[in-house]
């Protein structure tokens, strides 16, 4: 019998609902802007759709033209329920969203635990929101495709960029990492340092991102590093907090967007 990681934030981060999830994300994508550069891979945030959503669809909408292409996506997001090191593969066969399940790349997975950082570890799966709430967005823009979600502990960066790298393997693969910016601080406050991690982030200086900058700074350095040895290129999307959503001034998350794409 096929295994199915289930929704769990579905009706907290998101609409559990299919029509009023999908109405939502048509407002979100509508809402995004006409440019459709097509995207080699996007950092995301990953907050209640409301706070974040707004930013996330402006990264998004750059999938348009990738629809049919994508066959896999390789998703990375930091743990916030449990600690362990390294990344945590899922054993489910499926993860399920209001829009229907989502077939995941067994062989994908199974290959990476030949890797000592990579390790079979379902409690990380279970309740966590920073892949979850990416599912929807891929689904809507996407259709279908294989996942292989991995959520991220402790790990330095070499070791995240060597499981990208590993499976980021042609242009039928898309790279999709979850991140919020900094938490909690106040708005000009959080625009000084979220700015800072922009800076960082389009100029391939992962050294520069902390504890402070992004709860998703592990994945995230991981895949600044793995496009500076490319010779790609970050190019910034979108970079708001949650001020600017749907929550009040003096206690605020960062959010960003950003694409990567070739060199000109």
């Amino acid at each position: 019998m096929a295994s199915i990681r289930e929704a769990a934030v579905a009706d907290l981060f998101y609409p559990a609902n299919p029509a009023e999830l999908n109405q939502q994300l048509d407002e979100f994508i509508g809402q995004a802007g006409a440019d459709r550069e097509p995207a080699l891979a996007l950092v995301v945030p990953h907050a209640g759709y409301i706070y974040s959503g707004p930013v996330a669809a402006s990264a998004y909408v750059h999938l348009q033209p990738l629809r049919g292409k994508i066959r896999r996506v390789v998703l990375l997001g930091p743990s916030h329920r449990v600690s362990f090191y390294g990344l945590a593969t899922s054993s489910a066969d499926f993860f399920a969203t209001p829009l229907g399940n989502i077939p995941l790349d067994r062989p994908a997975l199974d290959g990476l635990l030949e890797l000592p950082q990579v390790h079979q570890f379902d409690q990380a799966h279970v309740e966590e929101h920073s892949l979850e709430v990416q599912l929807p967005f891929l689904q809507k823009m996407l259709g279908n495709f294989a996942l292989v979600p991995l959520v991220v502990g402790d790990a330095e960066p070499a070791e995240v960029a060597e499981v990208i790298d590993r499976l980021w393997s042609d242009e039928q693969t898309l790279v999709v990492i979850s991140s919020d910016l900094s938490h909690y601080h106040d708005y000009p406050t959080a625009q000084k340092m979220d700015r800072k991690t922009c800076e960082a982030i389009e100029t391939l200086h992962p050294e520069a991102i902390d504890y402070e900058s992004a709860c998703g700074r592990n994945p995230l350095r991981g895949l600044l590093d793995v496009v500076r040895q490319r010779g790609l290129q970050v190019r910034t999307l979108d970079l708001r907090n949650s001020g600017d959503t749907a929550g009040p001034a003096d206690r605020v998350v960062g959010y960003g967007a950003w694409m990567v794409t070739p060199r000109p």
